[in-house]
C-alpha cells in the first residue's frame, strides 16, 4: 500500500509513503473510532505477535504516520 499526499501546491509533495503488510492492516483498521489497543487486538488476530509488542509497534506507527500528516492523534 502507498500512501500519497494530497498537496494544494507541488512544494507541499514531499514523498510517496509505503506501508508494509501490517501497518496496511492497521491503516485499513483506522476508522476513528477504535482504540490502540482494539488495533493492537487486530494486528494479533492476523499475525504472530504478542499484544505487547503490537502495542509498541502500533505506537511507534502512529507516531510516524502523526509526523507526515497522514493521521492526528488525539491527545488528552
Amino acid at each position: 500500500m502507498i500512501l500519497v499526499p494530497i498537496a494544494r501546491s507541488a512544494d507541499e509533495l514531499e514523498s510517496i509513503y509505503t506501508l508494509n503488510e501490517t501497518a496496511s492492516t492497521i491503516w485499513d483498521g483506522l476508522d476513528g473510532h477504535r482504540t490502540l489497543a482494539e488495533l493492537a487486538d487486530l494486528v494479533v488476530s492476523e499475525y504472530a505477535v504478542t499484544k505487547e509488542i503490537a502495542l509498541q509497534d502500533l505506537v511507534e506507527l502512529m507516531e510516524q504516520l502523526a509526523q507526515v500528516k497522514a493521521v492526528e492523534l488525539d491527545t488528552p
